[in-house]
């Protein structure tokens, strides 16, 4: 059943009851997101179930055999037994734009973390944040360890503090002394695959722009 053809049914149902029926179903994570806004679009209350619930109390259920009709009328059982069941409240669009950029944060540092560790795991113990611009922009630099002997210390805090880091030579220093380190301690003799190279930047790149 189509959206248009679901409202045609609830407008005949308002008609025949006397007043506007509820809406309940199950989040289907951003599969429900078209329906949520149609209901929002066309002023319909609506319960969003999480699935977590309408599955602890499907479990108590006699009901074993589970069909579309069955769940659904099984949603509607839990509505009408749940005292506590409060309609869904839409959060904001800012507060959306939000947990959106946060989950693709969440994935794009777990990535890095991944790619990270399979072409210079010893470069998170370089930097207290490692996700800093200055530890991003050094690492695009010195993406392998061997970038990294084949230059020396001196080198390598001149590029540190290229990258802008507003501290003393000092402070560049000690950061390339603990790089060369990492560098030293690395497990991988080299790099065997290229693609790691090419994804670690990509990654870089996206980090760089949040």
């Amino acid at each position: 059943m189509g959206l248009r053809e679901f409202h045609q049914f609830y407008q005949e149902v308002e008609e025949v009851s006397g007043q506007p029926p509820v809406v309940i179903f199950e989040s289907t994570g951003h599969y429900h997101e078209p329906v949520l806004q149609f209901l929002e679009r066309h002023k319909i209350t609506y319960f969003l179930i999480n699935p977590v619930l309408s599955y602890e109390s499907r479990k108590s259920s006699l009901r074993k055999v589970k069909t579309d009709a069955i769940d659904a009328f099984h949603l509607g059982e839990l509505y009408y037994k749940n005292e506590d069941l409060e309609s869904f409240q839409k959060k904001s669009i800012r507060t959306m734009n939000l947990r959106h950029l946060t989950r693709q944060h969440e994935s794009l540092t777990g990535m890095f973390q991944t790619i990270l560790d399979q072409v210079f795991p010893e470069y998170k113990k370089v930097f207290g944040a490692l996700y800093s611009p200055t530890s991003l922009s050094t690492l695009r630099h010195y993406q392998t360890p061997q970038g990294v002997k084949k230059e020396t210390v001196d080198q390598i805090a001149e590029v540190i503090l290229r990258q802008g880091a507003k501290r003393s030579f000092m402070w560049a220093i000690e950061k390339a002394q603990k790089l060369k380190d990492a560098a030293e301690q690395d497990p991988f003799k080299h790099n065997a695959y290229r693609s790691n190279i090419v994804c670690l930047k990509l990654n870089i790149q996206l980090l760089l722009q949040y």
